[in-house]
């Protein structure tokens, strides 16, 4: 298998504490490489990469098969229980540079809960976070992974019409990018397809480029 047969995308997880980022990581990856669990407080503590299994075929580009892998960056929540913001926000950001510094991050997903409103000053700092690592040029290669979206009544897009004016005016800032994952009706590994497939469109949009740390 040649290299323009192959392809690898780095994503990168943020959000608050209990958020669903290293379960979504999951998904993404198709393994259980991160430790998570339902408790009081904030769970992971570190960041931590994960690479899935290849995925044959999953795509056609320039008239050939590609096989895609997926990188996945966990990283702690933020506000976290035990941890300053300065002290995850410096081991994220050396993370960064560590596993993409010369590969490049393709996309930064805020992990958020659909059934909890992104509103108030904490909510806030995952976003102010993304924006300060990823610099000017964060609102194109930030998406928003809303997890739990099987505990919504709405439809996905009827869901957001009665959305706080904080995540209405985020979304607008990163061109309405967003993806819903329900851990119900369908399989994860549909989930994940799906999940990758949206993901892909949202960087073929950004013609392949990535962010790049140092």
């Amino acid at each position: 298998m040649t290299d323009s047969n192959k392809m690898i995308i780095n994503l990168a997880l943020f959000g608050l504490t209990q958020s669903g980022k290293s379960s979504a990581g999951h998904i993404l990856l198709g393994s259980t490489d991160f430790h998570c669990s339902f408790a009081p407080g904030s769970v992971t503590k570190d960041c931590s990469l994960g690479h899935s299994s290849h995925l044959h075929g999953f795509m056609r580009r320039a008239g050939q098969e590609v096989t895609l892998q997926v990188q996945v960056l966990d990283t702690p929540g933020c506000p976290h229980s035990r941890l300053s913001e300065d002290h995850v926000k410096q081991a994220v950001q050396e993370a960064l540079a560590r596993h993409f510094g010369q590969q490049g991050l393709h996309l930064a997903l805020l992990v958020q809960r659909a059934d909890v409103p992104l509103c108030g000053e904490a909510a806030s700092s995952p976003v102010c976070m993304i924006q300060e690592l990823l610099g000017q040029a964060w609102k194109n290669y930030t998406d928003i992974l809303f997890t739990h979206a099987e505990k919504i009544e709405e439809a996905g897009d009827e869901y957001l019409h009665g959305a706080s004016d904080t995540l209405l005016t985020l979304l607008s800032s990163i061109q309405h990018r967003y993806i819903f994952q329900y851990r119900k009706g369908t399989s994860l590994n549909e989930q994940r397809i799906k999940i990758l497939a949206r993901l892909m469109e949202f960087i073929r949009e950004n013609c392949y480029q990535v962010l790049t740390f140092k």
